[in-house]
């Protein structure tokens, strides 16, 4: 009896167990099913799309960045084919200290590879792979590959290369590319152009390069790539192909812009020469300059150190963001303002005492003698301030600064280049909010419109702006926007479009006012006592002219002795020019930092760069007139300026 009642039980605990382990199973295949259809229906198009991705990649295609020309075709930025040596941090299986000195034992690198590499390590860790060396022989290249596999993380891959060709010539005026930093990287992310940055590391950083960098850079293209389960690529499914960038064409002659550089040599200055009948810059000078193939794959911290703390500046671009008091370029401005405004006549002449009395203070002229009688014509001519001082007197500062501001003095003048400074037209409103916390300093006074009057005090412009308002003067008022790019060049088809603007307007003055002070220009270098006569003398042209010399600082109580005044607190020499005189083809000013008189340093320049363009003639030594002519003015008893 008992054994039957254990049996019972048996057979209840295994009929038990059966329906546990049956339910399991149902449960366990209820559970698989329900687990199919999640994936298989539910999920079926996520998951379907997500294993096209892992089967198909899209590769990007960066485009080839289009190629900046002058205005005759040379090439000033191309694109070089070269092998960059490349390491990805995070694949190496050492140190990369110890890995890069395992790789100087194969391929040459200097202290600088290795300044520059850590720099873009340290700032740019999103990077896949940094470069370590750029343009590699074909036999480091051979090296490398033989011991290869003893490197991982490290790549020799074939790249095309941003190359200056002309180095530190026009430096400013092309600016540089750069790897791609982190901030730059966000700006990107948060834009419309994200996707067309897909592979790219390089971007315009300044000049040319960056206020035309989305024509530059094109279009990126893409291949839709097959892969196995290992990620190897299988096969191309489709391609679209990359459009490389539009070419820049400029109105830069690039010959122009060599001559002008050279003859500046180590003196520090700016100079913008432009055509008036187009507003095309033709030479566009800032020295000193600086040689941008350092940029291309991030500069090393030396280098970078060594330009940002030159006293010379050679990264400041001069005539975009340098701003200096016009000097005595300023006085045909203010003739032409009295003939137009009627505070002068021609023929009015003044007995100069070489000096001008104001509220019992003493404003001197520069020739200590005085000049005699001056009229408006010889006022030009020979310079004299104390004609200035009374007519500047008599205007008053702000029919000065209303005259003046359609000549663009003291407003940018739009040209095709970031960052451009606006300068200072003086006017009592101007002092006013220049000076709101200061209620003392904020009277104009008497004083400070004689200053104005003869181009220092409180006038500061840039050179771009001088030369704008030249270039207007000779292009008879018309007003012409400067620019630096003159066409745009399809990278595919070669097609040519101009980019040269249509007039921004005219200014209305009377022909007959513009032709005289033109005439007074053409006296300052053709006439024995003119400020300009004996650089340009012997010229196989006719060029109107306007020498200027700007304090830097202002020496109270002392007479100013170039020869005794250290190099910095010299005075700034400038000049300004237009030619032929009676239909010209160029406009230019320029400025030399610390040059002394405008006629010694800053004339001769000028000479040299039209002699260039309009006579094809190019200087022997380029220094040797402008060192001639600075001994001749400083040897005379009183210097024009």
């Amino acid at each position: 009896m008992t054994e039957f009642k254990d049996s019972d039980r048996e057979i209840h605990l295994f009929r038990t167990r059966l329906v546990a382990m049956v339910v399991f199973v149902f449960i366990c295949f209820g559970l698989l099913v329900a687990r199919w259809v999640w994936l298989q229906v539910v999920k079926h198009n996520q998951y379907m799309a997500q294993a096209e991705d892992n089967r198909i990649a899209l590769v990007p295609i960066v485009p080839t960045r289009g190629l900046i020309l002058d205005r005759n075709g040379v090439v000033l930025a191309t694109n070089d084919s070269a092998y960059t040596l490349e390491i990805t941090p995070s694949k190496l299986e050492a140190n990369p200290d110890s890995v890069i000195d395992e790789l100087s034992k194969l391929v040459a690198i200097e202290p600088r590879d290795r300044r520059r590499f850590k720099q873009l390590m340290a700032e740019s860790p999103n990077f896949s792979s940094i470069p370590l060396r750029t343009r590699l022989s074909d036999q480091e290249v051979a090296r490398f590959a033989a011991e290869r596999f003893r490197f991982p993380g490290v790549e020799v891959q074939a790249r095309l290369l941003r190359q200056y060709p002309m180095k530190e010539v026009a430096s400013h005026v092309l600016g540089y590319i750069g790897r791609i930093n982190q901030k730059e990287a966000k700006a990107l992310g948060d834009s419309d152009d994200a996707s067309n940055y897909n592979g790219t590391d390089h971007i315009g950083k300044e000049g040319i390069e960056k206020s035309y960098e989305r024509q530059l850079h094109g279009h990126t293209g893409y291949e839709e790539i097959e892969r196995s389960a290992g990620g190897r690529a299988v096969r191309t499914l489709s391609r679209t192909p990359a459009v490389p960038g539009t070419n820049l064409v400029l109105s830069i002659d690039i010959e122009l812009q060599k001559v002008i550089e050279q003859a500046f040599g180590d003196q520090r200055g700016a100079l913008v020469a432009i055509e008036p009948d187009t507003g095309d810059v033709l030479a566009y000078v800032s020295r000193p300059g600086f040689d941008p193939n350092l940029f291309v794959d991030g500069i090393d911290t030396q280098s970078w150190s060594e330009l940002n703390t030159s006293s010379d500046k050679p990264l400041m671009n001069r005539p975009l963001s340098g701003t200096y008091p016009p000097g005595s370029t300023f006085k045909p401005f203010m003739a032409l303002a009295a003939l137009e405004l009627g505070t002068r006549r021609p023929e009015q002449a003044i007995n100069d005492p070489a000096f001008f009395m104001l509220g019992g203070h003493r404003f001197n002229d520069d020739v200590p003698q005085g000049h005699g009688r001056v009229d408006m014509y010889r006022s030009i001519v020979v310079s004299c301030d104390t004609y200035y001082y009374q007519l500047g007197n008599d205007m008053g500062i702000d029919a000065i600064s209303r005259f003046m501001k359609p000549f663009g003095f003291g407003s940018p003048t739009g040209i095709d280049l970031e960052h451009e400074k606006t300068g200072v037209l003086p006017s009592q409103e101007w002092k006013r909010e220049r000076f709101r916390r200061n209620r003392a300093a904020q009277k104009w006074v008497g004083g400070d419109t004689i200053s104005v009057s003869i181009g220092n005090g409180f006038n500061n412009y840039t050179m771009l702006q001088l030369a704008h308002a030249v270039s207007t003067l000779a292009n008879d008022g018309v007003v012409m926007k400067p620019h630096l790019v003159k066409m745009l060049e399809d990278g595919q088809s070669h097609q040519r479009s101009l980019t040269v603007p249509t007039p921004s307007g005219r200014i209305p003055l009377k022909q007959a006012n513009i032709d005289f002070v033109k005439r007074a220009m053409v006296g300052v270098t053709t006439e024995k006592d003119g400020s300009g006569f004996k650089v340009f003398h012997d010229a196989g042209y006719i060029a109107g002219g306007k020498t200027g010399t700007a304090q830097v600082v202002g020496l109270k109580g002392a007479k100013y002795n170039r020869n005794m005044t250290p190099e910095h607190l010299r005075d700034n020499g400038l000049f300004i020019a237009f030619a032929p005189a009676d239909k010209p083809k160029i406009a230019l000013a320029l400025v030399v930092e610390n040059g002394g008189w405008g006629a010694g340093s800053a004339a001769p320049i000028a000479r040299q760069a039209l002699d260039y363009y309009l006579l094809g003639k190019r200087p022997a030594a380029p220094q040797a007139a402008s060192t001639a002519a600075l001994k001749t003015v400083a040897a005379l008893p009183a210097a024009p300026r």
